[in-house]
């Protein structure tokens, strides 16, 4: 696995082609349908937050039926419906939307208003379904095979994914927003016009990924586990479902692989991110729009930076340290930047710490998410990958549920040090529970002076042998 052939350039410009069209449509409908909501329902926060908070709940109820979708379904099969899917609500939501902002509706005083969310917010569902499928796929199982298993080539394909995901989700929101002060109508109809047009190039360029590339049409046996299936697939039952999720879940907590996944879901559990949460606090204390987004550049850059750091860091001192080494700096930035909020000192000096604390943890942040997924990807069996990672989906969506809860609870600006602490907690929990499983696997926790030495060395190992001779 020292040597690294990376997959064709041919294979690769597909891959990363649809991935990015996937990724910018779904960023781009994901801020651009809460404007314009926002819009439509002007001098109210309550249609937007339902429709947002019921978009990420839909993950956690279907955690489980997405995985075995994943698991027993054939690649190009699933991934066609999941483009459909994704392409059919975005169209729908952008027609509806449309037609809510020309009809005169400011409040959901109407049956018909009520009636439009909630189709909206069923649409808004079936959309995130829909992506959450085709990113399990892709990033958790095509990767994996395309990769074939080597540990460079699958670190690098992780990495440029990760740089693409970054990308859209700095300058999607921010075309639709340029788009939507001109005139919401045209930002609907362009969300709309990407939507139609670019569906058939996504499906071109995954589909030519598939026939290119024959691993990704076998399968070991996909459909056929020692159980029919009588889950969600089958039954609809509310029982069935129930103890499907819960051998799902238990299956989940006992995988080696757990600690480090769960470790990066409760990094969801935040605030201190620039979303709507902590912007709404920064205009609240006087930022503008035009710093905010400023300070979001910045933000993003950072992250960047953590998508070529990390597969350095991971090629010299293996994906377990390099993990261990990402989270300590998140963690050391967090601390700082919440405890900024906390001590005695003037706004102004207390809010800039706050920034520059959540700005430079966002390199730890994304760092180890890129450590996190090699040990996951690597660790989990080729046949449970949708399930482990639609699991980890579903964590992950509960956890930020939790994060728009601590803010819904301490609701006022002179309260957000709260949340903030939650966050930080989050983060420091989250670095506890990874710190032990890297002492698990490596009976250890930090060794400089091996890890300068031995740079040639193979970047992971299979979790049951890993680290056995140190550990003697």
């Amino acid at each position: 696995m020292s040597n690294s052939s990376l997959p064709s350039y041919h294979v690769r410009s597909k891959l990363y082609i649809s991935h990015f069209l996937s990724t910018w449509n779904s960023r781009l409908f994901e801020f651009g349908a809460v404007l314009f909501i926002s819009t439509i329902f002007p001098g109210t926060l309550f249609p937007a937050s339902i429709y947002a908070l019921t978009r990420s709940a839909s993950v956690v109820v279907f955690s489980t039926f997405i995985g075995h979708l994943v698991d027993r379904s054939e690649r190009m099969h699933l991934i066609r419906l999941s483009i459909i899917g994704q392409r059919a609500a975005t169209a729908a939501s952008c027609i509806l939307l449309w037609l809510l902002l020309n009809s005169g509706y400011t409040s959901l005083d109407s049956w018909s208003a009520k009636l439009a969310l909630v189709f909206l917010s069923f649409l808004a569902c079936m959309e995130k379904l829909s992506s959450v499928v085709n990113t399990i796929s892709i990033e958790r199982d095509w990767v994996v095979v395309i990769s074939q298993k080597n540990t460079d080539d699958l670190q690098e394909l992780n990495s440029q994914m990760r740089r693409i995901d970054l990308f859209c989700k700095l300058i999607g929101p921010l075309c639709i927003a340029l788009i939507a002060g001109v005139s919401t109508n045209v930002a609907i109809l362009v969300t709309f016009g990407m939507t139609a047009v670019s569906v058939f190039v996504e499906y071109y360029a995954i589909a030519r990924v598939y026939y290119e590339v024959e691993d990704l049409q076998l399968r070991s046996e996909p459909f056929q586990d020692s159980q029919p299936i009588d889950g969600p697939v089958a039954s609809p039952a509310v029982g069935s479902h129930a103890r499907q999720s819960f051998r799902s879940c238990i299956s989940y907590i006992q995988h080696p692989a757990f600690l480090p996944s769960f470790s990066l879901s409760l990094l969801y559990l935040t605030v201190l991110t620039f979303g709507g949460q902590m912007v709404t606090y920064l205009l609240s204390v006087g930022f503008n729009s035009i710093s905010i987004g400023l300070l979001r550049t910045l933000s993003t850059i950072f992250e960047l930076s953590s998508t070529w750091l990390a597969p350095k860091a991971m090629h010299k001192i293996g994906a377990i340290r390099c993990g261990i080494w990402f989270l300590n700096w998140q963690i050391i930035w967090v601390v700082i930047a919440v405890t900024m909020l906390w001590i005695e000192v003037p706004q102004k000096y207390a809010v800039l710490g706050l920034l520059a604390g959540t700005i430079a943890s966002r390199v730890g942040l994304w760092g180890f998410d890129l450590s996190a997924q090699v040990i996951v990807q690597e660790a989990v069996e080729s046949d449970q990958r949708g399930s482990f990672s639609a699991m980890e989906a579903s964590v992950q969506n509960t956890f930020e549920l939790l994060s728009f809860a601590s803010t819904t609870i301490f609701a006022r600006p002179d309260q957000f040090k709260i949340p903030a602490a939650i966050s930080a907690a989050a983060v420091v929990l989250a670095g506890l529970m990874y710190a032990f499983f890297v002492r698990q696997r490596r009976g250890h926790l930090f060794h400089a002076s091996k890890c300068m030495q031995r740079k040639g060395r193979p970047t992971w190992q299979p979790l049951a042998q890993d680290e056995e001779v140190e550990l003697s």
